[in-house]
């Protein structure tokens, strides 16, 4: 079997991909958090921004989003969706920027103007924050991944290790860093991973190329791709034609083995134990993927500051 297109198993997503509606859910969720007491069993007495209905006279100000540290930006396009969301009749607030997400951006850099009504946006403000902060920790995280495989031709992927309901948005801010998309979610590639075939009993010699073939047969419409933790588990994986074959937990030696046994015969992919300090080892081993979910789950958010003008 000739080695398949890179991009039929990996993709980096863009925002036009992506279904605002859902995004406008997340953030009616995040509006009843902070105003209704959404996600309590017991509805509040009152709703709304006491603090701010209390103090803040009405007026129009302008606020500015500032990156305290270095990062690379994603999320930017949900700012406006928030601030609508916020707004109500004459009080409505916008934002205006003229980076876009990826954009690497210095300590002090301006990222955009909020405008608008104050009280929108101080009541929009921590909502604004947390989205971007935690976009944009993923996308620098993700940077720094990217980095130290250099020139590679090898491709960082993510996982699915995503915060449910925020997947496609983390996956996005992958993307905005650098990095590659694997899989979205169950639906869109058949991955047959270690409990599935110790499940079926099918994590050795013929068993294993019967599941193989299987998988490939009742669904020829989708890649397959195998999870191996052993040498020996590669020869059937590529007798039954798998796409990709993951080498789950291999040393580097163990690595250059497997790349050389597997050839041209199916893509390879590594996965498990894999730290940005190892990377730049892993780089020069031809390997067509390495996947890690630590560019989420381990992704810091990073410091954006509102200041006042």
């Amino acid at each position: 079997m000739a080695k398949r297109l890179l991009d039929d198993f990996s993709h980096r997503l863009t925002w036009d991909e992506l279904d605002t509606d859902w995004f406008a859910r997340l953030i009616d969720l995040a509006w009843r958090e902070d105003l209704a007491g959404g996600g309590l069993d017991a509805v509040p007495s009152g709703i709304g921004d006491a603090t701010t209905e209390t103090v803040i006279q009405p007026g129009r100000g302008e606020a500015r989003l500032i990156a305290r540290k270095p990062m690379t930006l994603a999320g930017l396009p949900l700012v406006n969706m928030i601030l609508e969301r916020y707004s109500s009749g004459a009080k409505h607030a916008k934002f205006r920027t003229e980076l876009a997400d990826g954009a690497h951006v210095a300590a002090g850099h301006c990222i955009g103007v909020l405008l608008g009504e104050k009280s929108v946006i101080l009541t929009a403000e921590r909502v604004i924050l947390n989205f971007l902060q935690r976009l944009t920790g993923v996308a620098t995280e993700t940077q720094r991944y990217v980095a130290a495989l250099g020139d590679s031709p090898t491709r960082l992927l993510d996982t699915r290790k995503t915060t449910p309901g925020y997947r496609v948005l983390e996956k996005y801010a992958v993307a905005c860093g650098g990095g590659w998309n694997h899989r979205i979610g169950l639906y869109d590639r058949i991955m047959l991973k270690d409990n599935h075939l110790a499940a079926e009993g099918a994590d050795k010699g013929a068993r294993l190329a019967s599941a193989v073939k299987l998988a490939k047969r009742k669904r020829p419409d989708l890649g397959v791709e195998v999870e191996v933790d052993e040498l020996e588990q590669i020869p059937p994986v590529l007798e039954a034609g798998a796409d990709v074959i993951m080498l789950d937990n291999f040393g580097n030696e163990r690595l250059s083995e497997a790349i050389s046994l597997i050839g041209d015969k199916s893509l390879t992919e590594a996965s498990g134990g894999i730290t940005i300090e190892r990377l730049p080892s892993l780089a020069t081993l031809g390997l067509d993927f390495i996947s890690t979910g630590a560019t989420v789950h381990q992704a810091a958010w990073v410091d954006i500051g509102l200041d006042w003008q």
